[in-house]
């Protein structure tokens, strides 16, 4: 499973902390013939599986050693500043992405600026626009443009996975208009089975929230939303739809009011074992959902009648200011880009950057990378819901919380959700 996408409050709790720190460079200290690498995937994920190839790729190739850490996205989420800031940092290591986790710390000056690295490799020429915007921060840590600070090699985005056994059984077909999808869900929850998978203990019902309504958006509500180019009408359309659509998905039955006690793996489990019929959530899943949901067929189809998704290029390599041999870290970001690895990402369920279609060999992968592909093309990644702000995660999960639970009406939701969203843009740029 990816790690899901969050704001990073705790990092800017800790900034005053890596204030104190000396942030001596770990170049005088480190060892020439070593790359010290930290990433939080599981050796046996999908994009793990590829990485391990490139580690071994890099020692024949290089003669170094890599030395690699096993850190959680929890140690990585809370600590990035403080160590970052330190002669422990890592040569090389993965960050979450956007304006609360990488654009924080390369505005406080603790990522290197690696846009003659990105132009010599040639990474800008493998990456799509849209791709690119998670990887370059301006000076307030604001994403889309500025230097390169981070490359990606896998992107992610937002779909429906269904129980294929399921729907046939009751003669259903995959929607291809948002009433027909409605049309499911009250066919489901008539046989007395709510349709769809949730967890609102994380992230998932806040994507579920943004989805909906992106499907009553345009390019610049994104825009406006998550690079503040315009301020965001919290009572405005889009955002009344979602917050009115989520009441309406519990009043229904078409997700469960006692999921606000629910996290991802919860909700994950639950549709793999076949409890549920669907599950709208990220392509990280796509791995686990191969291997485990083995009980049922299985598929997946876009969120009916909408462009735009919650998506964007995966978590990015970053390389920290203080690193001791960047060159190393560069060489070894390069091969994670070459068509073997890329390779291995794609069939192994995630969805790779740069690789070449014929080297896909396993169908399910390739239909999502296909789906991921015309959603890039149709520059239709929206990035995620808890991106804006550093706290704004642990703000829309209790907000959204009380709307499932009936004790915050959609207006008092987004009335408070406004008010947390403005003030923390505040922050950032003043």
């Amino acid at each position: 499973m990816r790690i899901p996408k969050r704001g990073i409050g705790a990092v800017a709790a800790l900034a005053a902390t890596a204030a104190l720190l000396t942030g001596c460079s770990a170049g005088e200290e480190s060892d020439p013939n070593t790359l010290k690498l930290w990433h939080f995937e599981g050796t046996d994920s999908d994009v793990g599986i590829a990485w391990n190839r490139a580690i071994e790729i890099f020692e024949e190739e290089t003669g170094a050693t890599v030395e690699y850490e096993d850190k959680s996205f929890e140690q990585i989420r809370s600590t990035a500043s403080q160590v970052l800031n330190s002669n422990e940092a890592p040569d090389v290591m993965e960050s979450p992405k956007g304006n609360a986790t990488a654009g924080l710390l390369a505005s406080q000056g603790l990522l290197a600026d690696i846009t003659e690295a990105v132009e010599e490799y040639g990474w800008d020429d493998m990456l799509a626009p849209s791709l690119q915007t998670t990887a370059k921060y301006s000076d307030e840590g604001i994403m889309g443009s500025g230097p390169w600070y981070g490359v990606p090699n896998y992107g992610e985005y937002v779909t429906v996975y269904y129980n294929k056994t399921a729907f046939d059984e009751l003669g259903l077909a995959e929607p291809t208009t948002y009433a027909e999808f409605e049309e499911i869900l009250d066919t489901f929850a008539a046989q007395g089975t709510t349709p769809i998978a949730q967890a609102g203990g994380e992230y998932p019902l806040g994507q579920l929230f943004y989805q909906l309504a992106l499907s009553q958006a345009d390019r610049q509500f994104v825009n406006d939303y998550q690079l503040y180019e315009n301020p965001v009408d919290w009572q405005g359309p889009e955002l009344t739809y979602a917050a009115e659509k989520i009441v309406e998905y519990v009043d229904k039955g078409w997700i469960s009011a006692d999921s606000t006690g629910l996290k991802a793996e919860d909700m994950g489990v639950a549709f793999m074992s076949g409890e549920y019929p669907m599950m709208v959530s990220g392509s990280w899943w796509a791995g686990r959902v191969i291997n485990e949901a083995t009980t049922f067929e299985w598929d997946t189809f876009a969120f009916p009648e909408t462009e735009l998704v919650p998506g964007s290029s995966g978590n990015i390599w970053v390389v920290p200011e203080n690193a001791g041999n960047k060159d190393l870290a560069y060489e070894f970001i390069d091969i994670t880009m070459r068509p073997e690895i890329q390779a291995l990402i794609g069939n192994n369920g995630s969805i790779p950057v740069a690789a070449d279609p014929a080297d896909i060999t396993d169908e399910k992968s390739a239909a999502l990378i296909t789906e991921f592909n015309e959603v890039v093309e149709q520059d239709g990644l929206a990035f995620y819901p808890d991106w804006p702000t550093p706290n704004f995660y642990d703000q829309l999960v209790g907000a959204l919380q009380e709307l499932v639970n009936g004790t915050l009406t959609p207006e008092q939701t987004l009335e408070q959700l406004g008010t947390e969203y403005e003030d923390g843009v505040a922050d950032i740029v003043g």
